[in-house]
């Protein structure tokens, strides 16, 4: 299994724990370019969420998705192997996590564009 595969699948397992809705998004015909991997409600709340494995980041697409979902008033975030214990901690916290684990999570343009 690749590395992102691998954030991908323990990212399901977790958002399967809490009871979140999770659904895979897989690029098509019909679905947005840059869509992030997964759409997830999770007590109200939506959830915009991007797997990467490493110190990889967002491509300008995807970047514009997450900005638009944030936007629109949900919930945008990239997580990687670094990240799966901060969004661990943020599902058990029913979204009401401390400050600075939710800063690690949510997605925030200027420290993708260095």
């Amino acid at each position: 299994m690749k590395p992102e595969a691998k954030v991908k699948a323990r990212a399901k397992a977790l958002f399967e724990a809490a009871g979140a809705y999770w659904t895979p998004i897989v690029q098509s015909a019909i679905t947005k370019a840059g869509h992030p991997d997964a759409d997830v409600c999770f007590r109200g709340r939506f959830l915009g969420v991007e797997c990467k494995s490493g110190k990889k980041k967002p491509t300008p697409l995807q970047r514009r998705r997450l900005r638009e979902i944030a936007e629109a008033g949900g919930v945008s975030m990239v997580v990687n192997e670094d990240r799966l214990k901060d969004l661990e901690r943020y599902l058990a916290d029913g979204g009401d996590t401390d400050p600075a684990v939710l800063d690690r999570l949510l997605y925030k343009e200027a420290a993708d564009d260095d």
